[in-house]
């Protein structure tokens, strides 16, 4: 059996992050949504949980970190080609999301990359299948 991998996210407005994701085409799990979280599903084994602040803290005795001053994660995607990276950056700076690091080209890798409404960094990537292979 594959194992799930579940990302917790803390965000300051949930529908505003749902708003935000949804623009990018995720979906989200019903079962797994009420006014403080919702599953977000990103493939069929993973899921990120936007959490509000206040249901986050339960499950950490740490602060919840300012993204305005920290980083505290990169979340990072495959895509299925240089297009895709480019479009779904284009959308979330569209929907609300802020510009992170310039578009970089490694010649087999092409990286684009955004902040979401609450910081958090994205990276989003292709990947040439040719050149990984040899």
């Amino acid at each position: 059996m594959a194992q799930q991998v579940f990302i917790n996210l803390p965000v300051k407005d949930l529908q505003r992050s749902i708003a935000f994701f949804g623009s990018l085409g995720f979906a989200f799990n019903p079962v797994f949504t009420d006014e403080t979280a919702t599953c977000m599903i990103v493939s069929d084994t993973i899921y990120v949980m936007l959490l509000t602040e206040d249901k986050f803290q339960q499950f950490t005795p740490k602060a919840v970190c300012d993204t305005a001053h920290s980083a505290e994660v990169l979340i990072c995607l495959s895509c299925d080609s240089r297009e895709d990276v480019d479009s779904m950056v284009a959308t979330a700076l569209h929907n609300g999301g802020a510009p992170a690091q310039p578009a970089k080209d490694f010649g087999f890798m092409y990286q684009g990359s955004f902040l979401d409404p609450d910081g958090h960094g994205w990276e989003l990537i292709w990947m040439n299948q040719d050149a990984q292979t040899g």
